[in-house]
């Protein structure tokens, strides 16, 4: 938790967001009294790289291990060559780590902060894998008018900071082939409440009170779901949606894994 770097468990990094809400409070608290929110390419710089820092982890423990292969038939596919977007995807650290275990697959990364799209671009090339990787600028609903289809689609951490989640479900579910999947991973919370208790419940419920509803609302914040929305929730909108089937494939002690079929 607190001496190996490379644990999915280190919390270190979390500071580095509470150094950020910190430095943002006149910002923040003005957002409570107005209730317009706070975008995220408000915030200090650290709550970028402190974001990846927290999330990499994991996915380096069981992105490519465990949670592509407990989608029916996707890991094969992706082996094979496929056709992935990673929507919402920050500087990048999930997409980057999917290319590397399938070097015969393509990849587009898309985020609306256009500099975590620069910091990205970055990455890939350092890791080798910028051949593969296509990062744009671009907000979820764009994907309903591409031209390409995609084999996978992935929101990794970045749902609930929607402002409408719905349109950014349904938009994959226009840009998916026909027999793609959706991967949808979101911070791990029971449905009700008072359920939500522990040391990470409470830690993903300050962040999303000040970060994640804040920038909901800051895009209009049709649904706002937070970082504690419960697999009831989100299986729901995957259902308005128009997605023939959901389900909760796989569970972490900080993270929820779901996946839909068009």
């Amino acid at each position: 938790m607190l001496a190996n770097p490379d644990s999915p468990a280190f919390l270190p990094p979390a500071f580095d967001v509470a150094a950020s809400l910190w430095h943002g409070e006149d910002q923040i608290l003005a957002a409570f009294r107005s209730g317009k929110g706070m975008g995220w390419h408000e915030h200090d710089c650290r709550l970028f790289t402190a974001t990846e820092a927290f999330f990499r982890n994991g996915y380096q423990a069981h992105l490519t291990q465990t949670w592509i292969p407990s989608l029916g038939g996707v890991e094969e596919q992706l082996a094979d060559g496929g056709r992935v977007a990673d929507v919402g995807c920050g500087h990048g650290a999930s997409v980057i780590l999917m290319a590397k275990a399938f070097p015969k697959s393509e990849f587009v990364g898309i985020d609306c902060h256009e500099s975590s799209i620069a910091v990205a671009r970055e990455r890939a090339q350092q890791a080798g894998v910028a051949d593969q990787i296509r990062f744009e600028v671009a907000i979820p609903r764009l994907l309903a008018t591409s031209k390409e289809k995609f084999d996978l689609i992935c929101f990794m951490d970045s749902l609930h900071d929607m402002g409408d989640p719905l349109e950014a479900v349904w938009a994959s579910r226009e840009a998916m082939a026909p027999d793609g999947a959706l991967m949808l991973v979101e911070p791990f919370a029971k449905d009700r409440s008072e359920e939500n208790v522990g040391p990470v419940a409470r830690m993903y419920y300050s962040a999303s009170a000040g970060l994640c509803t804040q920038n909901a609302l800051s895009q209009g914040g049709r649904y706002s779901l937070g970082a504690q929305a419960g697999a009831a929730q989100l299986l729901a909108i995957l259902k308005d949606a128009g997605f023939r089937s959901a389900r909760v494939a796989m569970e972490t002690p900080f993270n929820l894994i779901l996946e839909a079929r068009p």
